[in-house]
């Protein structure tokens, strides 16, 4: 039976983030050796309408002025990223369609506190994790861990947040567009081989715990601050200790040394700097599970609230996109984007030009790279010259189908279609 909690309070996780003092400042500049793929930036379209005017998306407005990364991630794209602060970075809308597997020094940055120090990297084999709630308790090091049999996954990473500012009602905290997600590939030990090394998990867990090791202040309630979430034991099946992302170690600011990966799940569950995983029979008490990141157990019944677990089926338009409020050229377009079944494989996709009056198939391109990979799609359609509204929908293999609009406005798990259609203009061939 799932428990009641207190309901999520944005405003709670804004003091939080003040408290903390956030900041990158003591990133090592070696992680420059994690940069990885070229790109080429398009500028990010802004919200779509509310509701009350969803028939025709109205234009989208220019992007705010870019700020500047922060020092210690210069080694990023900053072409390719929109800063909303140090510690939120998302990637540009159009970056996600060029290529499946999104380049590290694209991808978004989100943290929930500080990063430990960076001679944690320097030292990453003595970086040591330890696992309870099983047979024989024990501790591995990641030079340890680097000795079993490794396995190698892609995963859609997706912050819980993000498209919270495409939303009519965004409330507080960052206003995410479609940035705060990629599709990486994680290198790693299965964590079922750890725990058959120590004799399996103890009969009574239903919870698979895990603790990061943020640097956190001491003049706060550990309760309040600790980076602990729990997830189903089923979690288990396909959960992984990583160290390497795309081919490469493991940056700091991306959780390295070693980070926890939970395949279809939202990235808040994927615990950095993995420190304490424990089999449990309650979920954690830290606020970040029992109050923050947490949706509604019924749609459209706030009352009660479980945590934000698995990822829901979603796509995006990342191609053609508005440029400086230039139209488009009329005739024929390839409509490009992104799709993903969230907890189990993507199935289906199709496009709208017409703001879902009339729907067809797309089709999807490009490597398939499993079932918790996000895939590329496109359709070639011919629009007249005036307006279009364009959007996309997908289904997965579980048969769950994207919906027009988020069915909960708690800023979370934001998946609608409606939300995530472009406005377009089309002018006739010069």
């Amino acid at each position: 039976m799932q428990r009641p909690a207190v309901p999520a309070n944005p405003q709670r996780r804004t003091h939080l983030l003040r408290a903390l003092g956030f900041g990158l400042a003591g990133l090592s500049p070696r992680l420059a050796a994690a940069a990885t793929g070229d790109t080429t930036p398009q500028p990010e379209p802004g919200k779509t309408g509310p509701p009350q005017a969803a028939a025709q998306a109205p234009a989208l407005p220019p992007s705010p002025p870019p700020l500047p990364l922060p020092e210690s991630l210069a080694w990023k794209d900053a072409q390719a990223l929109i800063v909303h602060n140090p510690h939120a970075i998302e990637t540009r809308r159009g970056i996600a369609g060029q290529q499946v597997i999104t380049p590290t020094r694209c991808l978004f940055v989100r943290n929930n506190a500080l990063p430990p120090s960076a001679r944690s990297i320097e030292q990453a084999d003595d970086w040591a994790v330890s696992i309870s709630g099983v047979a024989t308790p024990d501790a591995f090091t990641l030079g340890e861990l680097r000795q079993m049999p490794s396995k190698t996954v892609a995963t859609v990473l997706q912050c819980a947040e993000n498209g919270r500012g495409l939303t009519a009602n965004p409330g507080a905290g960052t206003p995410w567009l479609t940035g705060a997600a990629g599709c990486v590939i994680w290198t790693g030990v299965p964590l079922s081989t750890v725990v058959r090394e120590l004799g399996g998990v103890r009969a009574d867990s239903r919870f698979l715990t895990a603790l990061g090791g943020d640097t956190l202040p001491r003049t706060i309630a550990s309760d309040f601050t600790r980076v602990e979430r729990s997830v189903p034991l089923s979690a288990l099946d396909n959960a992984l200790l990583a160290w390497r992302l795309n081919g490469e170690p493991l940056p700091l600011v991306h959780g390295g040394p070693l980070r926890l990966v939970l395949p279809g799940y939202a990235s808040i569950n994927y615990i950095k700097y993995v420190r304490r995983i424990a089999f449990t029979h309650d979920e954690s008490s830290a606020h970040i599970q029992t109050s923050e990141f947490r949706v509604p157990l019924r749609a459209g019944q706030p009352q009660v609230t479980i945590p934000a677990w698995r990822l829901p089926v979603k796509s995006w338009i990342t191609a053609p996109l508005p440029v400086n409020d230039q139209p488009l050229t009329a005739g024929d377009i390839v409509i490009q984007g992104v799709a993903m079944g969230g907890s189990s494989a993507v199935a289906h996709i199709e496009i709208t030009t017409d703001g879902g009056l009339s729907w067809q198939p797309a089709q999807f391109t490009g490597m398939d790279f499993g079932p918790f990979a996000w895939r590329l799609f496109e359709a070639s359609v011919t629009l007249p010259v005036g307006s279009a509204t364009l959007a996309c929908r997908a289904a997965n293999a579980a048969g769950q189908q994207q919906p027009e609009y988020t069915t909960d406005d708690t800023g979370y798990f934001v998946n609608g279609w409606r939300e995530h259609q472009l406005s377009v203009t089309l002018a006739a061939a010069k």
